[in-house]
């Protein structure tokens, strides 16, 4: 079977999954010569098999809020693959939660998990549950309430979840702390969890510094690094806040940071004491990033139009771009934009936030362009070492965990590289993450049969 006839039937098996099916669509056409050079895979219809989540469960959440009403919300966990190791994946709880939009993040989970070495699985789970505006009280019946369906399906060696967008610490504490209750257990169920009860160091910090990492690696293959390179990045939540700080403290220069409302362009530079301002900003007092234009001298600060067809943010003159926001943030004409004005490298911090024509346009023009599966693998890859800790009773240093982060993320880095120029795509990180994390799970499937 073609990768035209596959991607036909993900079509047609997902007609309202169009999340799903774009990152579907780019995994196909990537591995479509490893298809062709292993027959034995087509025959057993090991890529079909990924693309179909091994287990997709979905759940009422029915929870009392501050005024005694009851509330009702949908949760879901979708287990997509263990060919390698227990599902692994954040819970992310916002309204754009949809089961097209957790099955393309779990999809790419699949490869995430793959490339970092450590053997986890694929899976995504979460809930159209809104912690905006809601109570610390809310939040926490709420939490326990998610966690009372969830409980069942999850343990240590079988699905680890972890935070994702609208789960933080906070969250994290409240889930683990009900998970504990039910099953009268300490075990390392969740990740993201803290330093005093099961966490790791770094982990708040790994996926930002794991794409900077990454970046690092790329602009070394051409005798460069971040230092002196003028940044742009988009969201202010975790990946972003600790993206900037790793750029900082590389030597190059953040000039961007923005939120569902708008963003501000900082000329001359985030500093620790402004990163702080908005670590402040963002974590404690869950303000707009229009106050940091307020806050400091000479920062331009713009609303952000839903209904444009491009986001002015990435038509700022820059050396590397880092989208660390949200999916399809960044489209052809932003693509476009970021080529006229200099930037000759992006890393995806958030999760497919390029559109397949914004890929296109980066790669057809030179840019070096690592996918959110490589370049924010970060993350997971700390969770996975605070797994292995977990199930050893230890507890690293700092800088223990630092040194496996920026390890795991350099051999993410040569592995896609490898992987490229072996299949004969050169240079072409998305081809080479796509084909590296492919061969590991296919590998693990065929030994294990048709099951």
């Amino acid at each position: 079977m073609n990768p035209a006839d596959i991607i036909n039937i993900v079509k047609a098996r997902n007609p309202h999954e169009p999340e799903f099916v774009q990152a579907a669509e780019e995994v196909i056409l990537s591995i479509a010569p490893v298809l062709e050079k292993n027959p034995e895979f087509v025959r057993l219809r090991l890529l079909e098999r990924m693309l179909e989540p091994e287990r997709m469960i979905s759940f009422r959440v029915t929870w009392l809020d501050d005024k005694g009403e009851v509330q009702v919300n949908r949760g879901y966990r979708v287990q997509m693959n263990s060919a390698i190791g227990p599902y692994k994946g954040g819970l992310r709880f916002h309204p754009s939660v949809t089961p097209s939009v957790l099955k393309f993040l779990a999809f790419e989970q699949i490869f995430k998990n793959a490339l970092t070495g450590i053997p986890m699985g694929g899976g995504k789970g979460g809930s159209d549950f809104d912690p905006k505006g809601k109570s610390e009280n809310e939040i926490m019946k709420f939490c326990q309430a998610f966690m009372g369906e969830l409980a069942r399906h999850i343990n240590h060696r079988l699905d680890v979840p972890a935070g994702d967008i609208g789960v933080g610490g906070r969250e994290i504490g409240y889930l683990f702390g009900a998970y504990k209750k039910i099953k009268n257990e300490f075990t390392g169920v969740l990740t993201g969890k803290g330093i005093g009860w099961g966490g790791s160091l770094i982990r708040t910090e790994a996926t930002g510094y794991g794409l900077v990492y990454f970046a690092e690696n790329m602009l070394q293959t051409k005798n460069d690094s971040i230092k002196g390179k003028t940044c742009l990045v988009s969201g202010s939540g975790n990946v972003a806040q600790y993206a900037i700080e790793k750029i900082i403290q590389l030597g190059g220069k953040a000039v961007t940071a923005s939120d569902s409302s708008g963003f501000i362009y900082d000329e001359s530079g985030f500093s620790m004491e402004k990163l702080e301002f908005l670590k402040d900003l963002k974590n404690n007092r869950r303000g707009r990033i229009k106050e940091y234009a307020e806050r400091f001298k000479n920062v331009v600060y713009k609303d952000l139009d839903e209904k444009a067809d491009h986001n002015p943010l990435w038509a700022i003159k820059a050396n590397c771009a880092f989208p660390c926001a949200t999916q399809n943030e960044v489209n052809g004409k932003d693509a476009n934009n970021l080529v006229k004005n200099g930037v000759t490298l992006l890393g995806e911090g958030a999760n497919m936030p390029t559109t397949i024509e914004g890929i296109n346009i980066l790669i057809d023009n030179g840019v070096m362009y690592s996918p959110g599966k490589a370049a924010n693998a970060g993350g997971v890859a700390t969770s996975g070492l605070e797994m292995t800790q977990n199930f050893m009773g230890d507890h690293w240093t700092r800088e223990a965990v630092d040194a496996k982060l920026q390890g795991i993320m350099k051999n993410i880095h040569d592995t896609s590289l490898a992987a490229a120029k072996e299949y004969g795509k050169p240079g072409n990180y998305m081809v080479g993450a796509n084909i590296a994390g492919f061969l590991k799970v296919a590998r693990a499937m065929q030994a294990q049969g048709v099951i």
